[in-house]
């Protein structure tokens, strides 16, 4: 229930609209399908000016990447993973996108608030806090630095949205980005894919069935 005493209606699901050359992979299932109509749309087909043994190259490249996200994201508790599937020229963007569930509490009326601030507090600088589609969320923004262990190999720059999802008690959503650029987190490049996030995020809304 609401502050208001209004009875907020409980979302399925929702939905995004992600740019053109990127793709859906579903975590929880139809994963193996999912990558296997990537592969079949996008792994097949040569890019003009590529070579075929770059080509081949490409298309390795991009299914070892494509199946090894998806896999650290199931493990981190997501939903959905989306990920840019169409090299431009003889290059792939590395990015990703992932939404994902956060049990963590407190998602009624002003305990939301509570939380929102802890989750702030959480970050030393990049915060900031936005409307997405009705519901206050928290965005943060920080430069993770490069991390074997971690399956991080250089530098990336992460945005996350964090936000209560209504009509439910306790449960949160993540819309996370992460992105090397172009192997400058600040450069404009990398600038301009965590615009496209941003804009990414300002399609997302609820869905009621």
């Amino acid at each position: 229930m609401s502050s208001s005493g209004t009875v907020e209606a409980t979302p399925t699901g929702y939905t995004l609209i992600i740019p053109p050359g990127w793709a859906r992979i579903p975590l929880r299932e139809g994963t193996k399908e999912a990558l296997a109509r990537i592969f079949f749309t996008h792994l097949d087909k040569v890019p003009d000016g590529v070579a075929r043994d770059d080509a081949m190259r490409l298309r390795l490249e991009l299914r070892r990447e494509l199946q090894k996200k998806a896999r650290a994201a199931r493990r981190n508790g997501g939903l959905d993973l989306y990920l840019p599937v169409r090299p431009r020229g003889s290059t792939l963007v590395s990015a990703s996108i992932i939404v994902s569930e956060l049990p963590i509490g407190g998602a009624e009326g002003s305990q939301r608030a509570h939380v929102l601030r802890q989750i702030a507090a959480t970050a030393s600088e990049g915060v900031t806090t936005v409307e997405v589609d009705g519901m206050t969320a928290v965005r943060r923004e920080s430069r993770v630095a490069a991390d074997s262990s971690r399956e991080f190999d250089v530098d990336t720059r992460r945005v996350e949205y964090v936000m209560p999802v209504a009509g439910t008690s306790g449960q949160w959503l993540s819309i996370s980005f992460s992105t090397p650029g172009d192997g400058n987190p600040d450069s404009e490049l990398t600038d301009v894919l965590v615009e496209l996030f941003d804009a990414v995020v300002g399609t997302f809304k609820w869905r009621y069935e």
